[in-house]
């Protein structure tokens, strides 16, 4: 039977798709952490407060890039370069999503507006990551090679969606809800169509590896396009509805080591 549960172990058991899958992963994650330290870098004097906040949010994902560089090592491989059609944070920004690059490189303050952006984007994108680990959690929190890893991830990113939501209405009770509400709708329409885009090419590259029939592809593709379908038609507004999380400050204090993967 065809689940996500039979799907990832697949991609486990193998080696090529393995490394494939981790050094997807570990790229993203290393990206972000980039973003969230020049950020926390260029936060204005306003918002100074927040930096150790955003700091702690790239350390987190510097960890997790870490992490997934340590699961490949633990098998003797090495991370492969991530194809253009499967770099999912650089398609955002591609799409406009979030803060550009060029913009973080200069050593200029950003805004308030900009700093609203970048979370309301990091709750888009947070929420993505804080389910899809959710599900690798739910299958295999007790898998001796990944099982530790899956569950440090998973909790760090429940705290970088709990943070998000916190600091968002934060600024909506500053006067600042529409512009949210307006930013958080565009971020959400786009990352679904992203997430469509690049998971129908990881899916692709993955068939290759490992050699599925047509059939499952095609199979495959359309559950795909199900979800984006789903997504578009009502379920991108659960990446835009706020709500004040059980954790407050969430990422208050320092980040957690990842020192038994190293």
């Amino acid at each position: 039977m065809l689940s996500a549960k039979s799907l990832f172990q697949e991609i486990l058991d193998d080696d090529e798709s393995f490394r494939l899958f981790c050094s997807i992963a570990a790229s993203g994650e290393s990206q972000g952490g980039w973003e969230n330290g020049r950020i926390a870098a260029l936060v204005p004097e306003s918002e100074r407060d927040l930096a150790p906040k955003v700091a702690r949010h790239g350390a987190d994902e510097d960890k997790h890039g870490r992490i997934f560089h340590a699961l490949m090592k633990k098998r003797g491989l090495r991370p492969v370069p991530v194809p253009a059609e499967a770099d999912y944070t650089m398609l955002l920004e591609r799409h406009g999503i979030g803060l550009a690059h060029d913009q973080l490189k200069r050593d200029e303050p950003l805004s308030v507006h900009d700093v609203v952006t970048y979370l309301a984007h990091s709750r888009v994108t947070e929420q993505r990551a804080s389910e899809q680990m959710e599900m690798l959690r739910k299958y295999f929190a007790q898998h001796p090679d990944i099982g530790r890893a899956v569950k440090m991830i998973s909790k760090d990113e429940d705290n970088h969606l709990a943070y998000c939501h916190e600091e968002l209405l934060r600024f909506a009770y500053a006067g600042h809800g529409r512009t949210i509400q307006r930013i958080l709708r565009e971020c959400a329409l786009a990352e679904i169509a992203v997430y469509r885009d690049v998971s129908l090419a990881v899916m692709d590259h993955m068939g290759r590896i490992l050699g599925w029939p047509r059939a499952k592809s095609a199979v495959l593709a359309a559950g795909i396009h199900a979800v984006y379908a789903y997504e578009r038609l009502g379920g991108w507004r659960r990446m835009v509805s706020l709500e004040m999380p059980e954790r407050r400050d969430a990422l208050g204090g320092p980040a957690t080591t990842s020192v038994e993967f190293a």
